[in-house]
């Protein structure tokens, strides 16, 4: 079996989706997870773009030892030293570092011609080995790029130090047979590649992510690129757990593994999704809440006699359980805080107790208390980092069918000071959130409203995301409560608090960099 290595790029290529912004505790959790689930390289970001990113790709090569952690960078020189200030600390650094190679990128974008695209190519491998023990180079929009010209700049990159050659589909171009014939090629015309692992990169603009990965691997490429749930920007990336278990399921055919520990991809799907607030559609491959739902009648008979007959992946090995009840009223604090340890949270004594004084008031409610119950609150009360601004004290929803809806709100702000205001509307949240715009007094626009349930059953919790703009910037919020109105208010005060932060980091960074 070869061994193909899993880079995750879910906090660099995934927190590039439209809407979705990542602060330094959710990435913290998302690596820790990625580091459970076993991929190899973590992309945790690009650290030159700015201080926000550079000081979260820092902690977490500061906090991840089993999998190395990479960084992306131009092929600029004061990038590769911010890589390397933030990389440094990590277990095994590594640079990412990449420059576009098509004609069309070369002239328009670059404005450079191919003898200077492979000069400056050259330069950052050179400079980059001079502190990264392992340097990948990547041809931007290498599937439009001459292949000849590709060819050569690969061998003089090689020739400089890179370690690691990606081949990206950088638009969701190119078809699977036309994929692997590029991998091929550089095999059959590039001096010494078979020093270097080659990694294949792709985008899902024409649904053909996966299907190309698995065709670079076929080729020959010993390295995958993707993000968790398939996220990204445009139509997204590879879903690295696709690909996977597609290694696992058809190992008679493609004679290769990875290293994932498979049993932690619903966990880490779940958890991408809660904080990227991106929903996994129910038909999604391997982690969709349909994957392993039989519905027509022939199929259930079958699967009732033999699962194989219609169910090729056992929910099992993805780590799909039954939503058992793990904790109740009567549960101790020791037994909570055990739960959340094998759960893979590590929490203060300070937040245990104050997540503790939540579980019981949700059990007071709720008869059943499930694994995803726990983690909802986790995350809803560990990765607010958000409550020095507003806070939500209380709300008012009156509606009937034959009256006009109505909602009172009552905040306090940064100050302590309580502010309250009421408003009407057409609907229910629209009067609830008529009367938050009131109190804060800011021309929010509410941009996406989405809800779904955790878990099944009338005393579910509910997880609303919202994505909300104010002065041309956009922020995103989540909320989670057992009433629908009360998650949707969370949702609405977490991203109006997120915008504030995101705004006083934009003040500092200027302030230092005057």
């Amino acid at each position: 079996m070869r061994k193909i290595n899993i880079f995750d790029t879910t906090l660099r290529d995934g927190e590039q989706s439209a809407g979705v912004n990542l602060n330094l505790h959710e990435k913290l959790e998302i690596a820790r997870q990625l580091e459970r689930l076993g991929v190899d390289i973590i992309e945790a970001g690009f650290p030159a773009a700015s201080k926000g990113d550079f000081q979260a790709i820092q902690a977490i090569a500061q906090t991840v030892r089993n999998c190395s952690v990479t960084g992306l960078s131009r092929s600029v020189q004061s990038d590769i030293d911010a890589a390397w200030e933030a990389l440094k600390d990590g277990a095994e650094p590594r640079l990412h570092v990449f420059i576009a190679t098509s004609p069309i990128h070369m002239q328009y974008k670059l404005r450079m011609t191919p003898e200077q695209v492979i000069e400056t190519a050259v330069e950052s491998v050179r400079y980059a080995k001079k502190y990264f023990p392992i340097v990948q180079w990547s041809a931007e929009d290498a599937c439009r790029s001459d292949l000849p010209f590709l060819a050569t700049i690969v061998e003089r990159v090689i020739e400089a130090g890179a370690n690691v050659i990606n081949i990206p589909d950088t638009v969701g171009y190119i078809t699977p047979k036309q994929y692997g014939d590029i991998f091929s090629f550089l095999k059959e015309n590039v001096r010494n590649i078979e020093k270097i692992s080659l990694s294949a990169h792709c985008h899902d603009d024409l649904g053909m992510a996966v299907a190309n990965s698995l065709a670079a691997i076929e080729a020959g490429a010993t390295q995958i690129e993707g993000t968790v749930n398939g996220i990204g920007e445009r139509a997204g990336n590879a879903a690295i757990e696709e690909v996977a278990v597609a290694l696992y399921i058809r190992r008679d055919y493609y004679q290769a593994e990875t290293r994932l520990n498979l049993q932690e991809i619903k966990r880490t799907s779940n958890l991408v999704s809660k904080l990227t607030g991106m929903i996994v559609p129910p038909n999604k491959a391997i982690v969709g809440k349909n994957a392993f739902a039989h519905e027509s009648g022939i199929h259930q008979d079958g699967v009732l006699k033999e699962k194989t007959t219609y169910e090729i992946i056992s929910p099992q090995l993805v780590g799909v359980q039954s939503n058992a009840m793990v904790l109740g009223k009567h549960s101790g604090r020791h037994a909570f805080r055990t739960r959340i340890q094998e759960l893979g949270y590590s929490l203060t004594d300070e937040e245990v107790n104050r997540l503790f004084g939540r579980f019981k008031d949700l059990a007071d409610k709720k008869k059943d208390i499930t694994d995803d119950d726990l983690i909802a609150l986790i995350l809803d009360e560990k990765l607010d980092t958000y409550k020095n601004f507003y806070q939500l004290c209380s709300i008012q929803v009156q509606y009937g069918t034959n009256q006009i809806p109505t909602a009172v709100v009552v905040l306090k702000n940064g100050e302590g000071n309580d502010i309250q205001e009421a408003a009407t509307g057409a609907g229910s949240v629209e009067a609830l959130y008529n009367a938050l715009e009131k109190a804060l007094q800011l021309p929010v626009t509410l941009l996406d409203y989405r809800i779904e349930s955790v878990g099944s059953g009338r005393d579910a919790l509910a997880q609303v995301y919202v994505k909300v703009s104010l002065d041309g910037k956009e922020a995103s919020g989540r909320g989670t409560a057992q009433d629908v109105l009360e998650a949707s208010a969370k949702a609405y005060i977490h991203a109006v608090n997120r915008m504030f932060v995101i705004e006083k980091m934009r003040e500092e960074q200027a302030l230092a960099a005057q």
